[in-house]
């Protein structure tokens, strides 16, 4: 078996526990959307998406000896990553909502605790953990991004200029899973390994915990 394999293997609970999120069940099961609980998700997935190529250069900045050939993988990523926070400020906008007031605010606390633990991963554990981070939103993108966008956009109505991030990123990441996996099977090291497998199984945790921290929606399911 291969590493991503049992990467996959080893977090599929703790990745069911995530997928029981009160909102992501609604969303995707009953067609139980609102404009307020989707402000609400874009508002946390900017305030942990400008931390992307921030905390990958702080884990380029970081690679431990003898893993110096991540340099090229982490740089592609850096490339990739830049200005996504931004595309999410334009669907704020989109949805009638002050982009510049989310820009200057503080994220919901399980936002920020989950951030938190991703520096933490990386300035004080072993930085190859943050790869955990990645498994955990790319793949959730894979998996619910274009569909729960098509919900959202059917119930609420909205243009199609206000799902850049999700649709985006429902696209994008199949290409990302598919290079994440062949980068995956690149690592030997057993403890690196076990650091990927942990701090994954944490990551999904405490995305759980950001979905859980939003607002249910009250609205009527989506017609049939």
């Amino acid at each position: 078996m291969s590493f991503y394999q049992r990467l996959v293997r080893d977090t599929q609970a703790a990745r069911g526990a995530m997928l029981t999120a009160p909102i992501i069940q609604g969303c995707l099961l009953r067609g139980e959307v609102s404009l307020p609980s989707y402000v609400a998700f874009l508002t946390e997935a900017y305030h942990h998406v400008r931390h992307t190529v921030p905390l990958m250069k702080a884990f380029r900045a970081r690679i431990p000896a003898g893993r110096e050939w991540l340099d090229g993988a982490l740089d592609e990523y850096i490339e990739e990553e830049q200005g996504h926070d931004e595309w999410i400020l334009d669907d704020l906008r989109a949805c009638g909502v002050d982009a510049e007031a989310v820009r200057h605010g503080r994220p919901g606390t399980a936002t920020e605790v989950m951030v938190a633990y991703a520096y933490d991963q990386i300035m004080r554990r072993n930085p190859l953990g943050f790869f955990g981070m990645v498994h955990v939103l790319e793949g959730t993108s894979v998996a619910l991004a274009l569909q729960a966008a098509q919900q959202i956009q059917t119930h609420l109505g909205l243009p199609d200029r206000a799902f850049s991030y999700l649709r985006s990123h429902g696209t994008l990441d199949q290409e990302h899973v598919a290079h994440f996996q062949q980068l995956m099977d690149a690592i030997d090291d057993p403890v690196d390994q076990a650091d990927i497998v942990h701090a994954a199984q944490v990551f999904f945790r405490l995305y759980g915990d950001v979905f859980r921290s939003l607002p249910m929606p009250l609205t009527e399911r989506v017609a049939a």
